[in-house]
């Protein structure tokens, strides 16, 4: 059985799938709302990290329906849906068709696929058969393809290539710079709350991404914060921590093309919760596109949640809980 690190060391080749997909292309010039939860909704937001540059509006939604302006905007919807059954994901599909609005749907499989076929609309197919989370490089390159045939991102290929060399650099066979790093990190945490800081766009979503792979694969809590919302009130509340420090600590993610004011927000922040909030280390981007320099931080992330769990003599790879749940959502309330 295939372990959630080999998962995390196949991230290069999936990113590498995804360079030589042709996706079709329904009209372009449209503002674009990408549809995806968890995983798939992590997925959604590293494309539109991308898509910012093409100079359309591109935003992601993680709920129910679609945003009340998608309508009258005649909006682009791209689904995305490893499993093509998130409930939240579908409902906006149906929202699409009523308005008669355009969708593309990124999945694997399921009721999102009947869809597409039935429907008639463009449909990108991931192979499947994997967690969510650990599928994030196919989903991520799938929905950059499907942009790219939209014309919202130039170079698709090129973007996907230097991301998989990037993260091929780092993670090594296991024992590269970037695992190693993982591994330290997780270190550093054990008996700790991990709180990881970002600024936006980039560091942000993958001090996010941080957040939910400890959730999901080390089964701990861990929080996260987007520099410079969180220096208008989180910062404040480390004032009267107290005994916090003694049980949490601080991550810091640093992209290389951070806004000047972000990167010296961050400086400072350093400074200022020293004696607050113990820094168990900094983790800095590299690449050049938006998709390669998230996935640098990332996969740092991905090795320390998996190191976490090792640590604690946790299976990183089922997320009972998070079945069960889905499992009573289906039910009907008594």
């Amino acid at each position: 059985m295939t372990t959630m690190f080999e998962r995390i060391l196949e991230i290069p080749q999936q990113l590498r799938w995804g360079a030589g997909l042709a996706a079709p292309a329904p009209p372009t010039g449209r503002p674009v709302v990408l549809l995806g939860m968890g995983g798939s909704g992590m997925a959604a937001a590293v494309a539109a990290l991308e898509a910012e540059g093409s100079g359309s509006v591109v935003t992601t939604h993680r709920s129910y329906g679609l945003p009340a302006w998608a309508g009258p905007a005649g909006a682009l919807i791209v689904a995305v849906s490893y499993s093509g059954n998130t409930e939240e994901t579908l409902s906006g599909v149906e929202e699409a068709l009523e308005l008669r609005l355009p969708v593309v749907a990124v999945t694997s499989g399921g009721t999102l696929a009947t869809i597409a076929a039935n429907e008639a609309f463009p449909h990108v197919e991931v192979p499947g058969g994997l967690q969510p989370r650990a599928a994030l490089g196919y989903q991520a390159a799938a929905t950059v393809a499907a942009l790219a045939g939209d014309g919202y991102i130039e170079q698709p290929t090129a973007v996907l290539e230097e991301a998989a060399d990037v993260v091929t650099d780092l993670l090594g066979a296991g024992d590269g710079p970037g695992a190693a790093l993982g591994r330290d990190l997780a270190a550093a945490t054990q008996g700790r709350i991990p709180i990881v800081y970002g600024g936006h766009p980039v560091a942000a979503l993958a001090a996010y991404r941080f957040k939910t792979q400890i959730n999901e694969n080390a089964k701990r809590p861990a929080w996260w914060g987007e520099v410079p919302e969180m220096n208008h009130n989180e910062l404040q509340g480390w004032a009267e921590a107290g005994a916090l420090r003694d049980c949490t600590g601080v991550i810091y993610l640093r992209d290389r093309y951070d806004h000047a004011r972000i990167a010296r927000r961050l400086d400072l922040m350093e400074v200022v919760l020293r004696d607050q909030a113990e820094r168990l280390g900094t983790v800095i981007s590299e690449g050049t596109s938006a998709v390669a320099r998230f996935f640098s931080l990332c996969v740092v992330g991905d090795v320390m949640s998996v190191e976490m769990a090792r640590r604690d003599g946790v299976d990183p790879t089922p997320v009972v809980e998070l079945e069960g749940f889905k499992t009573q959502l289906g039910k009907e309330p008594t």
